[in-house]
């Protein structure tokens, strides 16, 4: 695991792993090749084999819920199996969705496009607009954020002949009309902001060469994006054009059919969503207007029309609570669904708008505990009834699919997934830790009933940019550690949006150390309960989450048995000038400022490794195709710590995007090394070893 043949050369930021950042660069490559070796070598073989083909058996299984969205009457999928590796873009009908084994129509095998066309495709997304047969299909290489876009027509299931096309940059279109686009892409020269997403909006016509494409706005480089979304729902077409000012910050615009565009004089902190004549948002600040102050984290509503008549005599829809704050809000046809987690515990409610007020009921039919997703079925939100789709969960009991017919009906299981794993004898308990500061953080613990003192435990947490994390039914867990007699520990750090506005800003910019100390006061506590011991702790994040394992690693040490860090961003020096970086500074912060720096430098753990120290081992994963978090932040902390003398390993695939690999097979190879690390670190020699 030692580093050898490295260049020695003056490098900026006196950082000497810098050539590491050269993703393609030759001497990089033969690093990431070496390293790949000696990691197979230590945790591949039969065993390694055995756990993977298991797994991607699993993500294989014909009787996986197939997801679905309607455009039209016909209800879309994207399915990927062992025979399909790459996915198979498939249509049926509702009525026919309903059976047991539906009849598919394939509109596109990705795999035989891939081998045609001789390009590593993946079908990214799908952009359809209603009463139309043509679409625009956004084809990523490897599973990249940057895609290619074509036009595709549904009837003859084929692209179309110079129709509208796009070489890769990261971004979209959406449909005007038959014959226009409306163009958010960073194709082109100067479209992109520093964070690599478009900093234009375009309206582009058919026959058109993409340079000479209308221009109807753009913004700064140093925002994050700006883009446009065609609205239909109103009596005359429009479209909103909204400039991502920063990752929690944007300015939105409402552009009619004629071309004229309005500013909407609203806060820039919210969350916004319209449909015909009536609009709902979510404070992220509180905000006073006409003599009226609203919290933070409040859902306000009003008509459009009366808004921008000059009203603002809005209805106040949700006001939160210390720890109940609202997780989403959208509509389905003239009702808005408003998503929230009361201590945790899953909760919707619909409010409906007339002349005079809102009507509020409450969702009923579905569970109050475990996980349950709520979103529209179509993908329209023009062509919708109000039929919503749920998915309903928790770590022991897998995923059904239940369908809530204009929203009100009784929920209907359409599917219902496959048990993966034995779950007898296991239990799901919640627990809080006491942080450093005195705050009390969930965490929900599953596995065997009783405390032995030495469970091999596997922890996980994200603790970032206001996303909850939620217990869901997870199959390579269930079955590679729950089955096998390990327990599993998923912590709700401050940084997340558990419990609201409060919770996230708590773990952000300056308070991302109190997110760290939040996972550590978990694992505290998992000793102190006499679950296990800090030797038999293994850890895990990933993305944002490689933050946090390289902190557990410099700063808590002593708490955990081995680490597992993946897709990571780790050196807050140089995070905003590598790929999208500079699109997280509301996050953490500006590292060119110093005192921004100030508070950065104490959470950069490439920066605060330091020699001699009884470091855990280490295994940091990346993705050569990651083009969100760069790979050189994972191959550069990999080579510092083994520089240092520390048991430190590195993979490094070359597909999967942001993620764990392209198809189920490279995505189960990536998460079962990782298992066999940590386990053969830990001291856990499982039942099926």
């Amino acid at each position: 695991m030692s580093v050898d043949d490295r260049p020695t050369l003056s490098a900026p930021d006196d950082d000497p792993w810098l050539w590491l950042e050269e993703i393609e660069g030759k001497l990089a490559l033969d690093f990431v090749a070496r390293q790949n070796s000696l990691t197979r070598d230590a945790f591949g073989g039969k065993a390694f084999e055995r756990d993977r083909d298991i797994l991607a058996a699993i993500y294989d299984r014909p009787d996986n819920i197939p997801y679905v969205s309607r455009r039209g009457t016909d209800l879309h999928n994207l399915w990927k199996d062992a025979t399909n590796p790459r996915g198979l873009w498939r249509r049926t009908s509702l009525a026919e969705f309903r059976k047991s084994r539906p009849a598919w129509e394939i509109m596109l095998d990705v795999d035989q496009l891939a081998a045609r066309e001789g390009e590593d495709w993946l079908l990214s997304s799908i952009t359809t607009m209603p009463g139309s047969a043509r679409a625009i299909l956004s084809l990523s290489r490897g599973g990249s954020d940057a895609v290619a876009l074509r036009e595709f027509d549904l009837d003859t299931k084929s692209f179309v002949e110079d129709g509208f096309a796009l070489s890769e940059a990261k971004g979209g279109a959406d449909w005007l009309d038959a014959d226009t686009l409306l163009l958010s892409s960073a194709h082109g020269e100067g479209m992109a902001t520093s964070s690599g997403y478009s900093r234009t909006v375009r309206v582009w016509r058919r026959g058109q060469p993409v340079d000479q494409a209308q221009m109807i706005i753009e913004t700064t480089a140093d925002h994050m994006a700006i883009s446009g979304m065609a609205d239909d729902t109103a009596a005359a077409p429009r479209s909103w054009i909204v400039d991502q000012i920063d990752f929690f910050n944007h300015a939105i615009w409402l552009r009619d059919a004629d071309g004229t565009t309005t500013k909407l004089d609203l806060p820039t902190g919210i969350w916004m969503q319209a449909h015909g004549d009536w609009f709902a948002m979510k404070l992220r600040e509180a905000w006073s207007i006409e003599g009226r102050s609203y919290a933070a984290d409040t859902v306000l509503g009003m008509s459009l029309s009366a808004f921008l008549a000059g009203s603002r005599d809005f209805a106040v829809l949700f006001a939160p609570e210390p720890r109940r704050a609202l997780q989403g809000l959208f509509w389905a046809a003239d009702k808005l669904v408003l998503s929230i987690l009361d201590e945790l515990q899953p909760q919707f409610e619909i409010c409906t708008p007339s002349a005079t007020s809102w009507s509020r009921e409450t969702l009923g039919g579905l569970p109050q505990i475990g996980v349950v997703d709520i979103w529209p079925l179509d993908r329209h939100p023009s062509e919708s009834n109000g039929d919503l789709l749920a998915n309903v969960q928790d770590p022991l009991t897998p995923p059904s699919l239940l369908l809530m017919e204009r929203g009100v009906a009784s929920p209907i299981v359409l599917k219902q997934a496959p048990k993966i794993f034995t779950a007898d004898g296991l239990v799901v308990t919640q627990h809080e830790a006491i942080s450093i500061d005195g705050e009390r953080i969930p965490y929900v613990q599953t596995g065997p009933t009783g405390e032995t003192g030495d469970a091999p435990v596997y922890m996980s947490a994200y603790g970032g940019f206001a996303l909850s994390v939620k217990p869901y039914y997870n199959p390579s867990l269930g079955k590679l550690w729950l089955e096998r007699g390990g327990t599993t520990v998923q912590a709700n750090l401050r940084g997340g949006g558990e419990f609201g506005t409060r919770w996230h800003d708590a773990g952000r910019l300056a308070g991302k150390k109190l997110s760290h100390d939040d996972f550590a006061a978990v694992a505290a506590d998992l000793v102190r309960r006499g679950v296990t011991t800090a030797k038999r702790i293994a850890a895990q994040g990933g993305s944002n989450g490689g933050i946090l394992i390289t902190n557990m690693l410099v700063r808590y040490p002593e708490r955990f048995g081995a680490l597992f860090c993946t897709i990571p961003l780790i050196d807050m020096r140089r995070y905003t000038r590598l790929l999208a970086g500079a699109s997280w500074i509301a996050e953490y912060g500006d590292p060119d400022k110093p005192e921004e720096w100030d508070w950065l430098k104490t959470y950069s753990a490439y920066h605060n490794v330091k020699a001699g120290q009884p470091y855990p081992p280490i295994l940091i994963a990346t993705t050569r195709r990651d083009d969100r978090v760069h790979p050189g932040h994972a191959r550069k902390m990999a080579a510092k710590l083994q520089a240092m003398g520390y048991e430190a390993w590195f993979y490094e695939p070359e597909a999967g995007g942001h993620g764990y690999g392209k198809d189920n097979k490279e995505r189960a190879g990536f998460e079962v090394l990782g298992f066999r690390f940590l386990k053969d670190k830990i001291g856990w020699r499982d039942s099926e070893a």
